[in-house]
């Protein structure tokens, strides 16, 4: 079956808006100021090896640059090598921003053992 190429695309201003409205009803943080942090990346099974995932990342790296962050910082138990094969990078948590290291994901969410990870962007 031949690779399919995907597209990213951000989203427009009203999508933005209504992605915000909706964290802010779940009371999750919208706000990561000039650093953004990846929250959470799914694909179900019949999606995965087909660049969907990266796509996925690609999207979100896009609407960071538009916000004008400067790092994008994530936690993850398993997919490290996914994320490095996307330019991202091993950090200590130490480094990562405090508003990020604030964040629920950060504080809560994940366990202690999850490598943290940084891409520059800006």
């Amino acid at each position: 079956m031949p690779r399919r190429r995907l597209l990213a695309t951000p989203l427009a201003a009203w999508e933005r808006d209504g992605l915000k409205a909706a964290l802010l009803k779940a009371r999750l943080p919208a706000d990561d100021g000039s650093d953004a942090l990846l929250r959470s990346l799914v694909t179900l099974p019949p999606l995965r090896q087909i660049g969907m995932g990266a796509a996925m990342v690609a999207v979100l790296e896009t609407e960071a640059c538009a916000l004008n962050c400067r790092a994008i910082y994530l936690l993850t138990a398993g997919d490290a090598k996914f994320f490095g094969r996307l330019g991202y990078g091993p950090c200590a948590r130490g480094d990562v921003p405090e508003a990020i290291r604030g964040s629920r994901q950060f504080a809560e969410l994940c366990a202690p053992t999850a490598a943290a990870m940084v891409k520059r962007i800006g």
